[in-house]
């Protein structure tokens, strides 16, 4: 990308809470000419546009974009190709561009299929990007539940539960602590699993962490949902932590 003075600026703006951002991010914000948040709804206005307004100049240009959550690769993809091309656009047009993400822009996050789009060779990040990182969920999770990540020598993996139920046990298995991200369409089964490993008492699960809604819950074998509301029982944004040698007081 020939760009002479444009840059782009891609943000982890937090779990939820806006004065979670970092420093760092709330100054880039307050000097952009556009910033490009994503939502899960076409039409929606973005958790991450939200977290972020009271530090955008009002001269800030908002593109918001679709990105298809539950749609077949190839229009996955479409969007990517066009939501690069348009930061391509800006930034070789010499403006300050951001992009926005949850939680951290290199974990989970729809931005590594944009970078992939971007950035021909890995480990050269180019002189016009600047990739800001965000507190994660699980951190945030970690402090307001007073429940360590991880201690000493212990191990720890961050899994999606829309791994396998294989994978997903044998992450249970081989590390001391795990972090279960997007538990919320699959809670029956992560429970079985931690039942089955008696691990129950050493998990507690958090759902809009930093958010006025945010909820705990530190007794999961009782936390029962039946299948016509496992959709609508936890938020999309419900994580499970596990430290096998931290017990819950009950």
């Amino acid at each position: 990308m020939n760009a002479t003075a444009g840059k782009l600026y891609v943000m982890g703006v937090g779990p939820g809470a806006s004065d979670l951002m970092t420093v760092r991010a709330a100054r880039i914000l307050s000097e952009l000419d556009v910033i490009y948040t994503p939502t899960g709804k076409k039409g929606a206005k973005s958790l991450a546009h939200s977290i972020i307004e009271e530090y955008l100049s009002p001269k800030t240009e908002v593109c918001t974009y679709h990105f298809l959550m539950k749609a077949d690769m190839a229009a996955k993809q479409a969007v990517w190709d066009e939501v690069a091309q348009a930061l391509k656009e800006e930034v070789a047009n010499g403006r300050k561009v951001g992009f926005i993400t949850l939680g951290d822009p290199m974990l989970f996050s729809t931005w590594v299929f944009l970078l992939q789009r971007l950035v021909s060779q890995p480990m050269a990040s180019p002189s016009w990007l600047e990739i800001v990182p965000g507190i994660t969920s699980f951190s945030a999770i970690a402090a307001a539940s007073a429940m360590p990540l991880a201690m000493e020598d212990q191990t720890l993996a961050v899994i999606s539960c829309t791994a396998s139920e294989a994978v997903l046990e044998q992450a249970l298995l081989n590390h001391d602590c795990i972090v279960l991200m997007k538990v919320y369409s699959r809670f029956p089964l992560i429970r079985d699993l931690l039942q089955r490993h008696n691990l129950l008492e050493h998990a507690l699960m958090m759902a809009d962490a930093t958010l006025p809604t945010e909820r705990c819950w530190c007794d999961l074998a009782t936390l029962s949902f039946s299948e016509k509301e496992w959709g609508k029982g936890l938020s999309y944004f419900s994580t499970i932590l596990v430290n096998k040698n931290w017990q819950l007081s009950k």
